[in-house]
């Protein structure tokens, strides 16, 4: 796996890709010199934990024959104070899937791609703890 990073301007933007060529942007904070012009790094990895953890829900359920008609993920963390690295102490995942699913199939899938499938998981509970949740909305339309 490779990724490259270029940076954009003279301070902290940076424009990367990996294989399939889709560009993402990096930026620093506006209190450190940045611009806002993309996400913080941090942000990116725990967007890495909640789009690994969907990609394996999706495909659990699909193979289950279940209808995903909506999905949306909050993630939240909190970090270490006042040390360098500040690591995540506490990641807390919710899942929100619009449907008509079982929630019983829904909580298993959520459980297997959390504990045992998620490579970013695997990675992040190395160094921090992670609890998860979900719920399920019967109507196709999951609000912000």
């Amino acid at each position: 796996m490779e990724v490259n990073l270029t940076r954009v301007d003279g301070d902290f933007h940076f424009a990367g890709a990996g294989a399939s060529g889709v560009e993402v942007h990096i930026d620093g904070s506006p209190e450190i010199g940045g611009q806002n012009a993309g996400a913080r790094p941090m942000e990116m990895l725990l967007m890495g934990l909640g789009g690994c953890s969907a990609i394996d829900i999706i495909q659990i359920l699909k193979k289950q024959r279940q209808q995903i008609d909506s999905f949306k993920i909050k993630v939240t963390a909190e970090r270490e104070a006042g040390v360098v690295p500040s690591l995540f102490k506490e990641i807390h995942v919710h899942f929100t899937l619009g449907g008509p699913l079982e929630e019983e199939r829904v909580g298993k899938a959520v459980s297997l791609s959390m504990d045992k499938y998620c490579s970013v998981a695997a990675i992040l509970y190395k160094t921090t703890t992670i609890t998860h949740s979900f719920n399920v909305v019967q109507h196709a339309q999951v609000t912000k």
